[in-house]
């Protein structure tokens, strides 16, 4: 039996995941650049990571992060990725409410087939209402938003099985192209969806792309229990992790499914130093960029509401989960609770990973506390948000990286050439098969 081993993916914004990134000496200050991006890949396989992943929003704010304002589309992006990558997972965020099914399920088949088998497909419900007015509509409340997910990632599913193994024969003697008997309709009539299929595209050479999901809410929880192989999750302390991890996985045997089937990666931001102190200058000096204007607008995001009213040296009150984002606001509120902390502190917070995790210190330090999560049942591996790029990258893949290597943690290579194949999952049966 091989021991069990971390998942490392790679959350690529290319201004950098903190707020003002962009702004160390050396940092990109640009997501419009495929050169840029490219780079970031190499690095990402140099580490052996299993996946880089790139989110996606349908909306511009001047005061948001700079990468959330001006971005690419991802999967545009990702076919570009796919002609320069060998072996890392290339995964991206596309919305089940601003979207239909035969699109999102035909890009994403497409992109499988363009990189030999390492596409995913991060499932979500667009929690902000800044994209309805781009689509013309109404957003949707988060309990209607994820039963509309719920039927469109099966009807996703399903057109990805709708050609089964083996459909193109192409028998030059016969003339026959298409084995008819290995392709089907889908013929789905739903509550939202009415789509006949099949696919356009074959049979996706990993059996279908992976899906990636980040839902915390208790329908969010049910959906990945259901249909996802990976889960990126908001975390800001160890037991709360660990109590979300193992509700996830007690979900699983429910639907059919065992809990190594899925991935759990919380985003974490590495503040890596050659000492703590030296970490700790290291951060401060990236706080030190933030303003009142860029924290506000992100944790406003997060929170479903205004916060710039509120006096900055205020107590944080308890407030009721938005119908925005729950993972965020749940990991951010909780926090607030649990350390008496102001407005000032939750700007910090925000404006430093977007409401995710942040640890500094030597590598050493960062490797214990990233093996303790893993060995303590908090997580499956973890979702890497480099502070700027690509020094903050080229940091944790040759210091952090080694020292997991050395503690038999990580991959020293690369065993497979798939994503699921890094993520040691079977290749689906096909439902029609």
């Amino acid at each position: 039996m091989m021991a069990r081993q971390m998942h490392l993916g790679v959350f690529v914004l290319g201004t950098g995941n903190h707020i003002a990134g962009w702004r160390m000496p050396g940092a990109y200050d640009s997501f419009q650049s495929l050169s840029v991006v490219q780079h970031i890949a190499r690095i990402a396989e140099r580490g052996c990571f299993d996946l880089l992943f790139l989110g996606d929003g349908l909306s511009a704010g001047v005061n948001d992060h700079p990468s959330f304002t001006a971005r690419l589309e991802p999967i545009t992006m990702l076919a570009a990725l796919a002609a320069t990558t060998t072996h890392l997972g290339l995964g991206a965020t596309s919305s089940t409410t601003y979207n239909e099914p035969f699109n999102v399920a035909r890009q994403f088949a497409s992109l499988d087939h363009l990189c030999g088998g390492r596409a995913a497909w991060n499932a979500v419900t667009s929690s902000s209402p800044k994209a309805a007015p781009n689509f013309g509509r109404n957003h949707p409340p988060h309990e209607a938003r994820y039963r509309v997910a719920e039927e469109f990632v099966d009807v996703v599913l399903g057109l990805w099985d709708c050609w089964e193994d083996g459909a193109i024969v192409a028998e030059r003697d016969t003339g026959r192209y298409i084995d008819g008997s290995k392709v089907h309709t889908l013929d789905h009539e739903g509550e939202f969806f009415r789509v006949k299929g099949p696919l356009n595209v074959s049979r996706s050479p990993q059996g279908r792309p992976i899906v990636l999901q980040a839902g915390s809410s208790e329908p969010g929880q049910n959906l990945a229990a259901r249909t996802a192989d990976v889960v990126f999750s908001v975390v800001q302390d160890f037991e709360e992790a660990r109590a979300a991890y193992a509700s996830l996985k007690g979900r699983m045997p429910g639907y059919g499914r065992r809990p190594e089937e899925i991935a759990v990666l919380p985003g974490v931001m590495p503040i890596l130093g050659r000492t703590r102190q030296e970490a700790r200058d290291v951060l401060e000096q990236l706080q030190s960029f933030v303003t009142s204007t860029n924290a506000a607008s992100m944790l406003g995001n997060r929170l479903g509401m205004d916060v710039s009213g509120f006096p900055m040296d205020e107590l944080v009150p308890d407030l009721p989960l938005p119908d925005t984002s729950h993972g965020f606001a749940k990991a951010m509120l909780s926090k607030a609770r649990r350390e008496i902390m102001t407005w000032r502190d939750l700007h910090n917070l925000t404006g430093a990973a977007r409401g995710h995790w942040v640890i500094a210190g030597t590598a050493s330090d960062i490797a214990d506390t990233l093996q303790e999560w893993f060995e303590g049942g908090a997580a499956d591996g973890f979702n890497i948000l480099p502070a700027w790029f690509p020094g903050a990258f080229d940091g944790f893949v040759d210091e952090v990286v080694p020292e997991l290597q050395r503690r038999g943690l990580f991959r020293t290579k690369y065993t497979a050439t798939t994503l699921r194949g890094h993520l040691g999952l079977e290749v689906p049966v096909n439902r029609f098969g």
